[in-house]
């Protein structure tokens, strides 16, 4: 559940972790994105400036990054999806990998699991998403769940 200010109902955003090279990356492609896609590029820009950067080689098991396999829950549906997140060049919709330049991925970067996130889609609608378990790129899954917390993979157990 996400928690909002009462004296402006903005919500209060959860913090985010973001690696050193990730955040140079994920900085650069909203600043060359402002003219094109100008909400998405300024909520991603946004996340970049509230994010932790920490060193490239932190254990960051648990938490959104590019290329990690994410299950996320839409809190007022209740729908949950797998994705995979990914920069725009590589994004596949009918693979299910969105890009970190929708307002889904950039809301996503930089969450762990069980945290959730309020934010505004660029028709103004309001969304909130849970993150329910986070595969890094790469990791080994076993029916559709990653192995264990302990691994590289923080899904939940079935």
């Amino acid at each position: 559940m996400t928690m909002t200010n009462k004296k402006n109902y903005e919500p209060i955003l959860p913090p985010i972790v973001i690696a050193t090279d990730e955040a140079r990356r994920l900085t650069a492609l909203a600043s060359s994105s402002m003219t094109l896609f100008p909400r998405v590029a300024h909520f991603l820009a946004r996340e970049m400036e509230r994010a932790s950067v920490v060193a490239d080689d932190s254990n960051l098991s648990g938490v959104v990054r590019m290329g990690s396999q994410v299950i996320f829950q839409d809190d007022r549906t209740g729908k949950v999806r797998d994705v995979v997140l990914v920069y725009p060049h590589e994004a596949n919709i009918e693979l299910n990998r969105i890009s970190v330049l929708t307002p889904v991925g950039a809301a996503l970067i930089g969450l762990s699991v069980g945290q959730g996130i309020q934010f505004r889609t660029p028709g103004r609608q309001t969304r909130s998403l849970t993150v329910l378990g986070v595969c890094a790129e790469g990791a080994e899954r076993a029916d559709l769940k990653c192995a264990s917390p302990e691994t590289a993979c923080s899904l939940p157990s079935p």
